[in-house]
């Protein structure tokens, strides 16, 4: 006797409050009236396959032993092994790491990488530990969540708060558990351990490439054109970079420490040295301070949100005045503001495709380590902007046909695949 499906959330989900994970939801409901017959595998996208909460105990300098929260979450195997990040922050929640997966799940396919999508996190602010402690939480961490982790499993890389080290400490922790060193177990390694060349800069190169190919889509020069970029670290501040040495004027910048605009543009390499020297865009000289909000409200060709998710809300997106949202970050604009954006005539390239080029590099590095074979920073480069064309002007083509978004459009694009396989593989048992 046939059951009717069950649309209840996980039980471990607040119903009232689903924070990142309702956006998620929100972006796959747009989507299924464009999946046809694949509409009925549908809840394999508003489900994640797996969600591990870790405690994560350390003895710190003091003596005094402290407890901290974990989670590593696999969305979606379907297509490969999961791939995603790890970010240590005060703020990580399971609604965020959960959402974080998902949209790891439709980068992947949206790119048309062979993975699945996770992600994981501590909730830390990494800020008020010492080296030492750090090492130690992100050891104990690893061990925790090294049950479900692995080369041909799921393969942690940087995030927020997270980088090279922090995973070297990673692929030591797993490989001493494993009795033998595993490289593939994680990528965004240093250089010296099977790390991939051109990683620490390939989303926000990414983002470049993907943002100049809008602007020829939108008709707009990028020499001479406007750009704001919130976040300055590795993904806004290459982005940055690489749009000034393209001639365009990167007008102000923002991070948690301030924000700072100069109209005739900023001295973009200047301000990455201050950045480097004092954490943060704050205090730069060579720019005046503005308030917060009203960053959002400069005319700009470009506007490059990589910092945190939900930035641009309800509450700010009608003040914005860029022609091109290229979102650096994840989910950096709310479904009910990108709504807001559409209306006004903004072109808002998303997330799931202006930020993969981390992930397609990581790839990249993967790769490598299997082969033990390594390809120079030139190649590397080459084949990240090959795809990342190919990933939008698919992508591109599939929103002209069905006169969607570029978002609208990329989950089509990447959950059909996502189904696909879900559907061929079918249920076991």
């Amino acid at each position: 006797m046939s059951q009717t499906p069950n649309h209840a959330l996980p039980s471990y989900l607040n119903a009232d409050d689903l924070g990142p994970w309702g956006n998620y939801l929100q972006q796959v409901d747009r989507v299924t009236p464009y999946l046809g017959s694949l509409s009925r595998w549908v809840e394999t996208l508003k489900r994640p396959k797996r969600a591990l909460i870790v405690d994560v105990p350390i003895e710190l300098d003091n003596g005094t032993i402290a407890h901290f929260e974990g989670y590593r979450v696999q969305h979606n195997v379907s297509r490969g092994p999961g791939k995603g990040g790890v970010r240590f922050h005060q703020d990580v929640t399971l609604s965020e790491v959960m959402a974080l997966a998902a949209w790891m799940s439709v980068k992947n396919a949206a790119v048309n990488l062979p993975y699945g999508g996770a992600k994981g996190g501590v909730r830390v602010d990494p800020r008020k530990l010492s080296a030492s402690e750090l090492e130690r939480m992100t050891r104990r961490y690893t061990s925790e969540i090294g049950v479900i982790i692995g080369p041909s499993k799921d393969i942690p890389a940087p995030d927020v708060n997270t980088n090279a080290q922090t995973m070297a400490w990673m692929m030591d922790t797993y490989s001493m558990n494993e009795g033998a060193t595993a490289t593939g177990v994680v990528t965004g390694k240093p250089i010296a351990l099977g790390g991939s060349l051109g990683r620490v800069e390939a989303t926000g190169r990414g983002v470049f490439v993907v943002a100049c190919e809008a602007a020829r889509d939108q008709n707009i020069d990028v020499a001479g054109a406007r750009v704001v970029v919130q976040g300055f670290g590795n993904v806004g501040g290459t982005a940055a970079r690489l749009f000034h040495e393209a001639g365009a004027k990167v007008i102000a910048a923002q991070d948690h420490t301030g924000t700072v605009h100069n109209a005739a543009g900023l001295d973009v390499h200047k301000l990455l040295s201050h950045v480097s020297q004092t954490g943060g865009v704050g205090g730069f000289s060579g720019g005046q301070a503005l308030d917060k909000n009203e960053f959002w409200t400069l005319e700009t060709e470009f506007l490059i949100p990589a910092a945190l998710e939900s930035q641009i809300t309800v509450h700010n997106a009608a003040k914005v005045r860029a022609k091109i949202v290229v979102e650096g970050a994840n989910g950096p604009t709310t479904p009910e503001a990108d709504d807001i954006l559409a209306e006004n005539g903004v072109y808002v390239v998303p997330d799931v495709l202006a930020n993969a080029g981390g992930v397609t590099v990581s790839y990249f590095e993967w790769v490598q380590d299997f082969s033990s074979f390594f390809w120079s920073e030139e190649e590397i480069n080459q084949r990240l902007e090959r795809l990342m064309r190919e990933a939008y002007a698919a992508v591109s083509q599939v929103a002209k046909e069905h006169k969607v978004t570029l978002r609208t459009a990329a989950f089509i694009v990447a959950c059909t695949r996502i189904l696909q396989a879900r559907q061929v593989r079918g249920l076991y048992p």
